[in-house]
């Protein structure tokens, strides 16, 4: 089969266990999808590092800061479901091209936003049309990589597009930090994306379900509204501690997730296909998938400022230490390929996951020096590369062809939430743990405490502004507090990696024949 023909692929060529190998127009097929994967990452490692100066220039609440990292996110985990059912009925390349070009559109806009609000906004509009792109690349995978042996390989180049997105974050986020103000990192999409929209139609065939059933909005409506209380409300109990909003939010929540999941069990032909989930390889998959995503993006919320804040390392300097452990995520994505033929899963993504936590147990029990922080990551790097490439190839394979659109939207749903739960979890404890241990010194103008109090960003500026041995002691009092919530924040992480290696022992025993 020629990936090349502009086509609708049929259900039944979809089913063949072992399918036809495809040429190279398949492999520039697969330059293309990795382009979105590079532009999602680079978004979030670039936005770390910027947020220091967004703090500095916008001078968010702390709650505003969490949500200039997390709207985009949010909204992008509660649309991915039903951008991918709607990918799956009217073409997942038409969606793919719709989102391409207004997320470029709403980047230029959050480039130039000149207050926190209006960041917050552009944000959320981003991850309106970000919920068109992800599905749609990896059920395009799914559908032009019929050879399982080669959609392994696949997967894992997909899946490095993401760590080699975060590589150069840093790096090109440093550089123009350097010279630029922030904004100048939003425009980023553009390189990206244009040779996306010139490529996509000539490269991609477009693929739906042959099947589709009616679009259903009532299920469209309570997907959203199954996410977005629940994310929120998790924002709010890790700031602000149980209150009623926090009750409230999860009762919406919870009570519009059973109505969802009930919807889908009584439709002929549901938005989502709750049965996937019967399946004990899909659901295991999704569970690591999440609890890796979260132990990354929390990690690097709390390194990022670590390095610049607490340690004094410019934007660049700060990247350049994290590039050796974003590149070895890169290198053991693609190493376990070939392992994983060999290896069974429920033995493969536990073993791997021993590093990450070693990761984090040496960032808890340690100064958190430059060289620490480096091969902390490093550690952490290889765990989650590992087990990233192969519970996303699990996901894939265990979906039916014809749904493979919503199955890589659950996929990327993992994803998303797992980076709004990393800030909101592990960034709202920190911030938790900081606000509680930061004593301001006596002599700081009541404004200036509060700024301090606030954020880490905060304390830095004021310690900035009262200069001497004043600004020295609240300097050296806000990397106190930050280090006892680094202490905190790190064995939180190494314990919900230590889930994720059970739930992938347990689970992931009846997984797909690695033969096939």
């Amino acid at each position: 089969m020629s990936t090349g023909t502009i086509t609708r692929i049929t259900t039944r060529t979809l089913e063949t266990q072992t399918g036809p190998k495809v040429g190279w127009r398949g492999w520039a097929a697969l330059a293309v999808l990795m382009l979105p994967a590079l532009l999602v990452s680079v978004d979030n490692t670039v936005l770390a590092f910027a947020l220091p100066q967004i703090a500095q220039s916008l001078q968010p609440t702390s709650v505003q800061q969490l949500w200039i990292v997390d709207a985009y996110p949010l909204v992008l985990a509660g649309l991915l479901v039903t951008m991918g059912t709607l990918g799956d009925r009217f073409g997942r390349r038409r969606m793919l091209l719709i989102g391409a070009s207004g997320f470029a559109a709403v980047s230029v806009l959050a480039a130039f936003a000149p207050t926190a609000g209006l960041l917050i906004a552009a944000r959320a509009a981003m991850g309106v049309f970000g919920a068109m792109l992800m599905p749609s690349t990896l059920s395009l995978l799914r559908t032009i990589f019929l050879n399982r042996d080669q959609r392994r390989l696949a997967v894992a180049v997909w899946a490095a597009a993401f760590s080699a997105g975060a590589a150069l974050g840093p790096i090109v986020g440093g550089l123009l930090l350097e010279h630029f103000a922030w904004g100048a990192v939003f425009l980023l999409s553009a390189p990206v994306l244009v040779p996306l929209l010139v490529l996509a139609p000539i490269l991609l065939p477009e693929t739906r379900d042959p099947k589709p059933g009616r679009v259903d909005v009532v299920s469209m409506l309570l997907s959203l509204a199954t996410m977005a209380p629940v994310v929120y409300a998790i924002k709010e109990l890790a700031v602000h501690g149980p209150t009623a909003t926090v009750a409230a939010l999860v009762v919406v929540g919870v009570a519009s997730g059973i109505l969802f999941v009930r919807r889908q069990l009584l439709l002929d032909v549901p938005l989502l296909d709750m049965r996937l989930f019967r399946r004990g390889t899909f659901g295991g998959a999704l569970l690591v998938n999440l609890l890796s995503v979260v132990a990354l993006v929390g990690f690097l919320y709390f390194v990022a400022q670590q390095l610049q804040l607490v340690v004094g390392l410019s934007p660049l300097q700060a990247g350049l230490v994290l590039v050796p452990g974003l590149a070895t995520m890169i290198v053991a994505g693609l190493v376990v390929v070939p392992i994983s033929r060999r290896v069974p899963p429920h033995v493969l993504v536990p073993a791997a996951l021993v590093f990450s936590v070693g990761g984090y147990l040496a960032i808890a029990f340690s100064a958190g020096s430059v060289s620490v922080v480096l091969a902390a990551f490093v550690s952490l790097g290889v765990g989650i590369g590992m087990a990233e490439t192969v519970s996303n190839e699990l996901i894939l394979t265990s979906a039916p062809p014809a749904k493979a659109g919503a199955a890589s939207a659950v996929s990327e749903t993992a994803y998303e939430l797992g980076a709004v739960l990393g800030t909101t979890i592990l960034g709202g404890l920190l911030t938790a743990v900081y606000r509680a241990n930061l004593v301001v010194p006596a002599g700081i103008d009541a404004d200036a405490a509060t700024a301090a109090q606030e954020t880490l960003a905060g304390a830095a500026q004021a310690a900035e502004a009262a200069g001497g041995s004043l600004g020295a002691a609240l300097a050296e009092a806000a990397a106190t507090a930050f280090g006892s919530g680094v202490l905190v924040t790190s064995l939180i992480g190494a314990g919900l990696v230590v889930v994720a290696a059970v739930v992938a022992a347990t689970t992931l025993r009846s997984g797909p024949d690695r033969r096939r």
